[in-house]
């Protein structure tokens, strides 16, 4: 079984490019040109010193080692909270930067929930001199005033969404609107392995480099390039399928997709796709989607605004139908004393999405000699005025 896209841009049965009529040239111009404009010699040398000198690849592979011996195996944490911006997610904008110049893009729009993305979208526009405007949920641009802060610092506009939960959803909403009104000089930067293909696809490849650099990181730390386990959390999933992205096709390598459960996943106020999700459509493609009998779009709930998401990714659909990666969901409160304890163990404050992931170490048992890859996916500079609240600090 294949675990990437296929021709048809479907992993397995999910995925696909369910749009309208309006947006078919656009998305059709990027699939019938992103893998021969990223495969071409100048595009990925660009990519590359980019990726090097700008953003500081590659990120460290450092062991944990206070993590490792509390839990009696041997835990790597892949440092993407040390990328320029404080997340992976500046790999991916820097990819579909160099390709929206290609295609003669002027005028740059992204949607953003924690506003990571969003930080690195104003981020490469003001590195190439382009217009930036960003959508965020009206509830996340409070939630998340450093970000909104820093946007608008790199001249970026942020444009509320004020409809529906007011969150990323609804953002990505505003963002598709807009590129409907503006086909011909816009280029839409998404931010997560969602939308209509060849979305998922291009932005799983452009974080691919963070498996690429653990294979290689590994081979000079253990001896082997493969890891027992790779833990991601998963909101869209980029992070996530940036980290699997070069294991996919090797069983002997655990896949562990950590959700947010938020106050539980029983309890109405949860973003745990994998258990609560049906097959349905958002934002241009097939997927796990939480939604009420009749299909209405259930509203997810996190306190992680990056995991405050109804769905995931084609391809994470596609991995838990499959049983390829097993999905664990954790709730609010044991992100949050991750995230604490986190710090205190090894002086790293992570981001409340990337807390999720470490949650999973008490729900699994490895053995002595495992190798545990965790992807720290970002920093939580973003996220303190949350930890503030929380533990009344």
């Amino acid at each position: 079984m294949s675990y990437n896209v296929n021709e048809k841009g479907y992993y397995g049965e999910f995925g696909g490019a369910y749009i309208p009529e309006m947006l078919y040239p656009n998305v059709e111009e990027l699939r019938q040109n992103y893998l021969k404009i990223t495969a071409d010699p100048e595009f990925q040398a660009e990519f590359d010193l980019l990726l090097k000198d700008y953003v500081g690849r590659p990120t460290p592979l450092y062991f944990a080692e206070r993590l490792s011996k509390k839990y009696n195996t041997k835990i790597y944490l892949k440092r993407e909270d040390l990328c320029h911006t404080g997340a992976h997610k500046v790999n991916n904008t820097i990819g579909q930067i160099l390709l929206a110049k290609r295609l003669g893009k002027k005028r740059i729009i992204a949607e953003t929930g924690a506003g990571q993305h969003g930080v690195a979208t104003a981020t490469v526009c003001a590195l190439m001199g382009l217009e930036c405007i960003v959508y965020m949920g009206e509830i996340d641009i409070k939630r998340q005033a450093p970000n909104v802060a820093r946007m608008k610092m790199l001249g970026a506009e942020v444009r509320p969404a004020l409809s529906g939960s007011k969150t990323l959803k609804d953002a990505t909403n505003e963002a598709i609107r807009d590129w409907i009104n503006n086909p011909i000089d816009t280029y839409y930067i998404i931010g997560s392995v969602v939308g209509p293909h060849p979305y998922p696809d291009m932005v799983a490849r452009f974080q691919s480099v963070i498996s690429k650099e653990i294979k290689t990181q590994l081979l000079e730390k253990e001896g082997r390039e493969n890891p027992d386990y790779v833990i991601a959390c998963v909101g869209g999933g980029s992070n996530a399928a940036g980290a699997y992205y070069h294991f996919l096709d090797n069983p002997d390598v655990n896949l562990i997709a950590v959700e947010a459960a938020g106050l539980g996943v029983d309890s109405g106020e949860s973003a745990a796709t994998s258990v609560l999700g049906k097959i349905g459509i958002i934002h241009g493609s097939k997927t796990l989607l939480m939604q009420t009998p009749d299909g209405q779009i259930t509203e997810p709930y996190s306190i992680s605004a990056g995991l405050d998401y109804p769905g995931v990714g084609p391809m994470h659909a596609h991995l838990f139908a499959s049983g390829r990666a097993k999905f664990i969901a954790i709730t609010d409160e044991q992100a949050m004393n991750w995230g604490l304890q986190l710090s205190k163990m090894e002086g790293i404050i992570p981001a409340i999405e990337s807390a999720h992931a470490f949650a999973v170490l008490d729900e699994m048992k490895f053995q002595p000699d495992d190798v545990v890859v965790l992807n720290l996916s970002g920093r939580g500079d973003k996220d303190l005025n949350t930890y503030i609240d929380y533990f009344k600090l």
